[in-house]
């Protein structure tokens, strides 16, 4: 086990319809309630009328939604569909030092721009310094991780900007977190996103680092668990 985020006090939905990119139609002991969906993915295989899903309640007031959705099972697997939880999962993974690529930066800083893009994390140390992307994968096909699920113009900036910062001197990375226990590799999505896979792969001629993780997604625990290779 690498790192591992808890999860809040969940309850038992049905998934009825996604309005639209952040908010989904649940029920809840037959009553139709909203959901905030933490992910602009399109998650087209996952967010199904009828799938069984997991909601937390929003803590506090002012909130447009009252749940916010987190799991969805699917082919009897938990898929964790938070966006925002592989940030977070690697960022504690990067603290308490147990990623093995990136150990001999001993200082890390969230979300710092260079060029014209933000990205996740700036590492230093004694190499230097590395910027740090990381992606949170939903879509899994015969066991093959996918990346991006719909065309991210925004992805593949970042991929042209770890490029030219390699070449300028500064070491750059990308992780993709597999938010489902049954994926066994990563490859780009050629078929949705064929500029994003281009750009990968130029991004890793030019020295970029990348790496893939995969996840087991129980209701108690979202653990970063397994390095798996990447398919270019």
């Amino acid at each position: 086990m690498l790192y591992h985020i808890q999860m809040p006090q969940l309850i038992e939905a049905t998934l009825v319809r996604r309005l639209n990119r952040f908010v989904a139609e649940i029920m809840i002991s037959e009553n139709h309630e909203l959901a905030h969906v933490p992910s602009s993915g399109r998650m087209a295989e996952l967010l199904v009328g009828g799938r069984r899903i997991w909601v937390s309640r929003h803590p506090g007031e002012g909130h447009k939604t009252t749940y916010r959705l987190l799991l969805v099972e699917h082919e009897g697997i938990l898929v964790s569909v938070d966006a925002t939880l592989p940030n977070r999962l690697v960022g504690r993974a990067l603290m308490a030092e147990a990623l093995p690529a990136f150990s001999p930066y001993p200082r890390v800083q969230a979300e710092f721009s260079w060029g014209h893009s933000r990205f996740d994390f700036h590492l230093s140390g004694p190499p230097g310094e590395c910027l740090l992307e990381v992606k949170s994968v939903t879509l899994v096909d015969k066991g093959v991780a996918l990346f991006p699920d719909a065309p991210t113009p925004r992805g593949t900036r970042h991929l042209v900007e770890l490029a030219t910062a390699r070449r300028k001197g500064l070491q750059g990375a990308i992780i993709f977190v597999a938010q489902r226990e049954d994926a066994s590799c990563f490859s780009p999505n050629h078929r949705q996103d064929s500029a994003f896979a281009k750009a990968l792969q130029q991004a890793a001629a030019s020295g970029v680092k990348v790496l893939a993780y995969r996840c087991r997604v129980t209701r108690e625990a979202v653990t970063l668990e397994h390095e798996i290779p990447v398919l270019l």
